[in-house]
């Protein structure tokens, strides 16, 4: 190659760079991105390639920096994000008619009758009130953990009775 950076072989480099990129992502189009900002980066900053006959591995490291910030980023944007529900997940979900909705209601009731007086006030304060753990708790006089071991255990016994209606 040549030392001057317009006539440096970008395009055999950019394939290089590209199975570089896949091998870090795992994927043709994150790649093609990372190996594009890698290629802007690479550019603007040539004059401090410090092997500028052989700049491949230079470019190289660029692409390497770009796909690990670019496989960062999405980390983290995929651990803030609540996932979204899938539209057929949704219509699936959704009760539809005025019969489906009263008949939901009679399970749901038919399911709380089951539970003791004490285990309908943990649910009522938690999710009708829409209480934290803590205020249930503070509510019902005894430690936060009691209320989280009881509302693991109540839930358990729903759906295990939704499970077994179901069935």
């Amino acid at each position: 190659m040549s030392t001057d950076p317009a006539l440096w072989r970008w395009d055999l480099a950019r394939q290089r760079c590209l199975r570089e990129a896949r091998r870090i992502l795992g994927n043709r189009d994150d790649a093609e991105e990372a190996v594009q900002e890698a290629f802007i980066r690479a550019w603007r900053k040539r004059s401090a390639c410090r092997t500028p006959a052989t700049p491949l591995p230079w470019l190289l490291q660029i692409t390497r920096n770009e796909s690990m910030r670019l496989a960062a980023r999405r980390s983290r944007r995929q651990a803030s994000e609540i996932p979204e529900a899938e539209p057929e997940a949704v219509r699936g979900a959704a009760i539809e008619t005025p019969l489906d909705r009263t008949l939901m209601g009679v399970a749901t009731e038919q399911a709380l009758s089951m539970l003791a007086e004490d285990e309908r006030r943990l649910l009522r304060l938690r999710y009708e009130e829409d209480l934290t753990q803590g205020q249930v708790a503070a509510a019902l006089g005894v430690p936060e953990g009691t209320v989280k071991v009881r509302l693991h255990r109540v839930r358990a016994r729903l759906r295990s009775s939704a499970s077994d209606l179901a069935a």
